[in-house]
């Protein structure tokens, strides 16, 4: 790896604190104590901390020479993810979960620790002609923290020319990274659809509008909306994860829900979708004399990333992996990110960075037997470090 810097020293320091984060998960809004342990390591290096945007959310500020709050010259954001899953971990590692019923088993104990090196080695040599602002954010998993966070004013304290971020990924081995021009991550949304008809004696099914079969016929037909209505060049996900209805056996009762979820890589694939299932639900609905209410619950925009600063991650990543391990068009995954939000306001770009041993894919995200790969707390340290270096360096 092309680096003036050398994490070695402090590799040691960085695999327990990575542990220690793993061993003691929390969930989303409740990383007071990671909050803590990573206020602490940064302290230490003498930065400058914001704490509280997001409720729990970390900012630590590194200057390079030359460089002040008053004179920051131009400005880059790196974001780090911190909370935990409602997952039993399974892995047997000696620094498993403590937690029951809660895992980092999407490795964000990991991303954090590598933004905690790299702010070692750029804290230790600011020989650079900028400034880098540390975000250590809360509740990407569903909690919108990057939302949370720019409501409080991240980037009006923070002002950030670019912002960029790493997700670790199973599917690559590690050692090998990857991003694109554009969509990278999709919009998630969440609805339900709530069919309302009128119970009664499962015997006398006349004297009723059953809602259970008119839901069943509103699940079947919202696969059309993908299989029909979708460009096959595009992509779209259409999942049905719950249909909830009844008490027992021989009541119908008044009413059915359907709970569901959407995955988009553009805005009006998004639009149609939504459009689309309003629209079916409520004519399948009243072709059988019933009343459907769609109930939209909204998600994660498309973490689309920006042309300028993608190319540019993937000049950073062939640096340090090479050529052949380096992956600047990467095929976009239907997974969603909060990061989204920070790119529709700042220009910037999402990568992953291969987490599969031996050099063959690893153990999915969210599975209970998921860990991070400890070799990342090295490569992540470095890529951090060349990338807010190198972007100092260009001429924009």
């Amino acid at each position: 790896m092309n680096t003036a810097n050398d994490i070695t020293p402090y590799l040691g320091t960085l695999l327990n604190f990575r542990h220690d984060l793993h061993a003691n998960p929390e969930l989303r809004y409740e990383e007071n104590r990671t909050a803590d342990k990573i206020a602490a390591y940064l302290q230490a290096l003498g930065l400058p901390l914001h704490r509280g945007l997001g409720k729990t959310g970390v900012v630590a500020t590194i200057y390079g020479k030359g460089r002040s709050k008053d004179n920051p010259g131009r400005s880059i954001g790196i974001r780090a993810d911190m909370d935990a899953l409602p997952v039993q971990e399974t892995t047997g590692a000696a620094h498993a979960s403590c937690v029951p019923g809660k895992m980092h088993a999407c490795g964000h104990d990991g991303h954090t620790t590598m933004l905690l090196g790299a702010a070692t080695l750029l804290a230790k040599n600011p020989n650079f002609d900028g400034t880098v602002h540390l975000i250590f954010q809360p509740a990407e998993e569903g909690g919108a923290g990057a939302k949370a966070m720019m409501d409080d004013g991240l980037f009006q304290l923070f002002p950030c020319d670019a912002v960029f971020a790493l997700h670790n990924w199973p599917s690559l081995p590690q050692g090998q990274m990857a991003v694109r021009v554009g969509p990278i991550m999709a919009s998630t949304l969440r609805f339900e659809i709530r069919v309302r008809g009128k119970g009664g004696h499962a015997a006398m099914p006349h004297k009723t509008l059953d809602p259970i079969p008119v839901a069943c016929a509103i699940v079947g037909q919202l696969q059309t909306l993908v299989s029909r209505g979708v460009d096959p060049l595009d992509s779209a996900v259409l999942t049905i994860g719950k249909i909830e209805g009844g008490t027992v056996e021989n009541i119908i009762p008044d009413e059915c829900a359907i709970y569901g979820t959407v995955r988009t890589l553009s805005k009006s694939t998004q639009e149609y979708m939504v459009d689309g299932l309003k629209r079916i639900a409520s004519h399948v609905a009243a072709a059988h004399l019933c009343e459907a209410t769609y109930i939209h619950k909204p998600g994660y925009p498309n973490t689309t990333n920006t042309a300028d600063e993608a190319r540019f991650m993937g000049e950073v990543m062939a640096e340090m992996v090479g050529a052949d391990n380096a992956f600047p068009d990467i095929a976009p995954a239907m997974t969603a990110e909060d990061f989204g939000f920070m790119l529709e306001e700042v220009p910037g770009a999402y990568g992953w960075i291969g987490n599969g041993p031996n050099g063959q894919p690893g153990v999915g995200l969210h599975n209970p037997g998921y860990d991070f790969n400890d070799d990342n707390i090295e490569l992540g340290s470095h890529f951090w470090d060349t990338l807010a270096r190198r972007w100092f360096e260009q001429k924009r």
